[in-house]
């Protein structure tokens, strides 16, 4: 089996919340894919409530893309603490980092219900299971806590 890199790392020497380049894979033609560890909760300490996170991926699909360049994927972490970015090209951490704040600041901020996208069984696979309130309470907390640009020592954003 291949070995995977997120699967390596000690979950209980990170720092959460904080944004960590997991890897940047080189394909034939040149271009650069970054893979980025969005974690918003510490692991294994506290998991964000499925329709909470449900709601804040949605939400991450279009802030991040106003945010950055090169986005094609931001997709939440099984044991639900925070989320995968994919992009083409490299952004430092501490960018990522910054369009992540930016972002779970409008979420607590700014964002309602009309703007929450693809909350409809047309546009959803599980468009019952969304809570704005669930991920706009864990948007403020995870504000509270700071967002580091690196995964082991606090360097808040």
């Amino acid at each position: 089996m291949a070995k995977v890199e997120s699967f390596t790392l000690d979950h209980t020497k990170v720092k959460a919340p904080y944004v960590r380049l997991i890897t940047e894979e080189h394909g034939p033609q040149g271009d650069v894919i970054s893979n980025y560890d969005l974690r918003l909760v510490q692991p294994n300490q506290a998991a964000i409530d499925t329709a909470g996170l449900h709601t804040i991926e949605h939400l991450l699909a279009s802030l991040l893309r106003d945010r950055l360049d090169g986005v094609i994927d931001c997709s939440p972490f099984g044991c639900r603490t925070g989320f995968h970015l994919i992009t083409w090209g490299t952004h430092s951490t501490t960018e990522v980092a910054k369009a992540l704040k930016s972002s779970l600041e409008a979420i607590a901020n700014d964002i309602t219900w009309a703007d929450v996208p693809g909350t409809t069984i047309e546009s959803c696979g599980n468009y019952k299971d969304h809570s704005l309130f669930s991920a706009k309470e864990w948007a403020k907390l995870i504000l509270s806590r700071g967002i580091s640009d690196q995964p082991f020592e606090r360097h808040e954003v």
